[in-house]
């Protein structure tokens, strides 16, 4: 993982998301984007002087939240744009080349019920770069077991898994398998892609009417340090990311979770 960025809010936590992208970044040699999300709505009076100044005061928040932390021996560097956060990431993953967004579950949401809000859930939705949810207080640890939940088996391609298989390198993680057989599934759905069954130590079959629903049953179960799910129109979450909030009652989970993008590739 060459390019990781990390979008940071006003929050005053925002330095825990960033403290574990560098913790992640170290074991990869990888360098680190800070990209700063604003509250548009209360820096209306900001965003209508000039584009420079308007980039050069975030340039400083950021250089200021890099202060409170410790930064190892990983590059950091500030990611500026100016306007819709979405359309910045698509530019910078096409200037540079993003491998992975790490992101906390809200960024500049203050809303206790939600699990992901506007923003970041914004960025799940609306991009199809792979994603690493952190949850606010986790620190960074190894992944020693990946749970890897999906609805169907099947990917047109084997790269969209270079993230996970680059984490099981890296940590010697084991990767278990969950298929959740939900209504309407076809047989097709049922045939494991031979690359994730390749990486993968077991499989575990499950029923449910979603997906998600399967996920949280199976938790407890095999105990994950992360899980791994899909963006793809018939996977993961694909009821939930009608709408860019989430609820904390609709999903919620104290682990990271990583989130594959099927449409990248």
């Amino acid at each position: 993982m060459k390019n990781i960025l990390v979008p940071v809010g006003n929050s005053k936590d925002s330095f825990e998301t960033l403290q574990y992208a560098v913790d992640f970044a170290a074991h990869f040699d990888s360098t680190v984007y800070v990209m700063e999300v604003l509250n548009v709505s209360t820096r209306a009076g900001d965003l209508a002087n000039t584009s420079e100044k308007f980039l050069a005061s975030s340039r400083e928040r950021i250089r200021e939240l890099i202060t409170h932390i410790d930064t190892k021996t990983v590059i950091l560097k500030a990611a500026t744009y100016s306007g819709d956060l979405i359309d910045g990431l698509k530019e910078l993953d096409t200037e540079l080349g993003i491998d992975l967004i790490i992101i906390a579950p809200r960024s500049v949401e203050v809303d206790e019920e939600l699990y992901l809000g506007s923003t970041s859930g914004g960025v799940i939705k609306r991009t199809d770069i792979p994603t690493l949810i952190v949850p606010k207080g986790v620190k960074f640890a190894p992944y020693k077991k990946i749970l890897t939940a999906f609805k169907s088996g099947v990917l047109k391609r084997n790269r969209i898994l270079k993230p996970l298989i680059t984490i099981k390198k890296q940590f010697s993680s084991k990767i278990s398998l969950l298929l959740v057989k939900t209504p309407g599934y076809t047989d097709e759905d049922l045939k494991i892609n031979t690359a994730l069954m390749d990486v993968s130590s077991d499989v575990t079959l499950t029923e449910h009417a979603k997906t998600y629903l399967g996920v949280l049953e199976q938790l407890k179960e095999h105990q994950p340090d992360l899980l791994c799910v899909f963006r793809r129109k018939r996977g993961f979450f694909s009821v939930l990311w009608e709408k860019n909030r989430i609820l904390k009652s609709e999903f919620s989970v104290r682990i990271p979770v990583l989130v594959l993008s099927v449409k990248k590739y």
